[in-house]
């Protein structure tokens, strides 16, 4: 099949840029003695994951349970990087077949209470990561001292497992030349909170953290052992304008269709916010929803449900009606959570499809 032959608005992933950009992250981490557990959040996808574990990640990262019990088919090993709080999620992950090591994130005392009374009941062993806040201002405890008490707490309660600590640098996420203080401050904090907890006899076996903007600069933060990066796979225009990836490394774009010029001055697609999602940039100069593959200066300035207005008031380029464009989307995660089928394209030659497997919640009553 060639791609103009597929229905708009659609999501294709360019193949050749996926496999290079699991090639690097993979390099990247085996090159500097870290594991990396990609976040499965941006893809959703088994496809995606058994590449991403054939490249030698050492297990998983989800956010939901739904990720957990589709990835449980791929690895052993699963982190939900998310507090296990509710009967209804603490009963899904106990449920979860008996191969996986299951490992959690959280960060208070009333999460491992939950979690330790479920493990017993259900007669399983699950690791802890104790989530720290080391500048993100999300979840995460917000001393070494706090860390240390739940560490504590999850050494009483059996069959839990002190496994380690966990953080997310999310709120790096400037350019790479912005982030050298912050991430100078980062390696301070990290090496702080790991002497406590070793002076206080709870030396982590895993130290978790990373995201994409910062992963190239991982192996600077002494005592990390692993990364977790998700957007990677397919890239996008927020990690772009961080310095992180270069527009080429962007795999993924939807694919639209022009279907009115009648306004002077824009164009509009078949890509809404139901197509696109509606999440601004947060990081550099540009502005809109997307920007077109073909012409980046031509962006997404508008949007209701299934209209996309581009705004070709700096181009010089005039598109027809039934005219096809690509775009790069602002934030691939959400854009990929809004579709059943991803398909992977070489060229404009359709190679294959998958199912977004892992989206939605999947929670019959």
């Amino acid at each position: 099949m060639n791609i103009d032959e597929l229905e708009t608005p659609v999501p294709v992933v360019d193949l050749d840029i996926l496999e290079r950009n699991l090639d690097r992250m993979a390099g990247y981490a085996s090159a500097h003695g870290l594991g990396l557990r990609p976040h499965i959040k941006t893809h959703k996808s088994p496809r995606v994951g058994a590449e991403q574990l054939r490249r030698g990640a050492v297990g998983l990262t989800c956010a939901t349970t739904h990720e957990a019990e589709v990835m449980a088919d791929l690895t052993d090993d699963i982190l939900v990087a998310y507090p296990p709080v509710g009967q209804a999620r603490l009963a899904r992950l106990m449920n979860l077949p008996r191969h996986v090591r299951l490992m959690v994130a959280l960060d208070s005392a009333e999460a491992i209470e939950g979690l330790a009374e479920a493990a017993q009941a259900a007669g399983r062993s699950v690791r802890v990561l104790v989530e720290c806040d080391l500048g993100m201002h999300r979840v995460g405890v917000v001393t070494p001292d706090d860390a240390i008490r739940l560490a504590q707490l999850v050494r009483a309660r059996p069959p839990l497992e002190f496994a380690g600590v966990t953080f997310y640098p999310g709120h790096i996420r400037g350019t790479r030349a912005d982030q050298a203080a912050p991430l100078a401050a980062l390696r301070d904090d990290v090496d702080r909170w790991l002497g406590a907890l070793r002076a206080a006899g709870f030396a982590p076996e895993i130290v978790s953290g990373g995201s994409t903007p910062t992963a190239f600069d991982a192996h600077e933060v002494g005592g990390l052992t692993e990364i977790r990066p998700g957007t990677y796979c397919y890239n996008d225009r927020e990690i772009v304008s961080t310095g992180a990836a270069e527009r080429a490394d962007c795999a993924f774009t939807v694919v639209a269709t022009i279907v009115s010029t009648a306004v002077p001055g824009q164009a509009v697609c078949d890509a809404g916010c139901k197509a696109l999602g509606r999440e601004p940039l947060r990081v550099g100069a540009g502005t809109g929803f997307g920007e077109l593959l073909d012409h980046p200066e031509v962006t997404v300035k508008g949007m209701s449900e299934e209209h996309g207005i581009l705004d070709l008031s700096q181009t010089t380029w005039r598109p027809r009606v039934g005219e096809r464009v690509r775009i790069i989307p602002n934030h691939v995660c959400i854009v990929t959570h809004l579709n059943d089928v991803i398909h992977g394209v070489r060229g404009h030659r359709v190679e294959t499809s998958w199912p977004v497997a892992a989206r939605g919640r999947a929670q019959l009553v």
